[in-house]
């Protein structure tokens, strides 16, 4: 069956992952979650205790890291040898670094590729935060998950189980704010909203509301493209 390829881009802990993958069942898409590739960088770096700045260090692990689909089919997980380290990968200390790897321009130039490989046959949702202006600009559909970082971090903190109020829940609107800042100001592939990105505002919505209205626009823009029967 033929499709789109689908740019989904939003800044850190907009949802875009979960909301993703779950357009993606509902729609029969193949998903490639590409921050996980980041994270998974990171959690390498702080195992092996290698300077987030250290690009030449950081490059030499890329080979060790195997995407893995999920039992959904969703390529959403990552193996480091025979472990998958994938929910180790929202550890705060990855949260606390991962901007700084994943800014390294050459680190970026070497995932570019693998990232371009799996979209090729279409009918793919790329989430991440550059897809619509790097990683696929020439995509059919691009869509950035608008989230304010407010809602963003409550939603993060409910997700740990920490009272709004707490330190903790503090902690993490602080760090969201920083890697807001970061991802934005960064030289190479910095978060930013494609031209012609449809934007998809998550604030006061249902999960579920989010991921129907992601379908909608997708269901729409295929039927946009279709070539009507003479």
């Amino acid at each position: 069956m033929s499709g789109l390829r689908v740019a989904l881009d939003g800044p850190g802990s907009s949802g875009k992952s979960s909301v993703g993958a779950a357009a993606a069942v509902a729609l029969g898409y193949r998903f490639l979650d590409t921050g996980v590739l980041y994270r998974a960088l990171t959690w390498l770096s702080v195992q092996r205790d290698i300077d987030p700045e250290d690009e030449a260090a950081l490059l030499e692990l890329v080979p060790e890291l195997e995407l893995v689909p999920d039992e959904e089919g969703l390529t959403r997980r990552v193996k480091i040898g025979d472990v998958d380290i994938t929910e180790q990968l929202h550890a705060p200390e990855v949260d606390r670094r991962v901007s700084a790897v994943s800014r390294q321009p050459r680190l970026r130039g070497a995932l570019l590729q693998t990232q371009r490989d799996l979209a090729a046959a279409g009918r793919i949702i790329l989430a991440g935060r550059d897809i619509g202006t790097v990683v696929l600009p020439d995509a059919e559909l691009k869509l950035y998950l608008e989230v304010s970082v407010g809602e963003r971090a409550r939603r993060r903190a409910a997700e740990r189980r920490l009272a709004p109020d707490s330190p903790a829940a503090s902690a993490i609107l602080e760090d969201l704010k920083a890697r807001d800042h970061t991802d934005s100001s960064r030289a190479v592939a910095p978060l930013r909203i494609a031209d012609d990105a449809v934007l998809v505002r998550s604030d006061g919505r249902e999960f579920e509301s989010t991921v129907a209205e992601v379908v909608r626009i997708i269901r729409e823009h295929e039927m946009s493209r279709r070539v009507p029967d003479v």
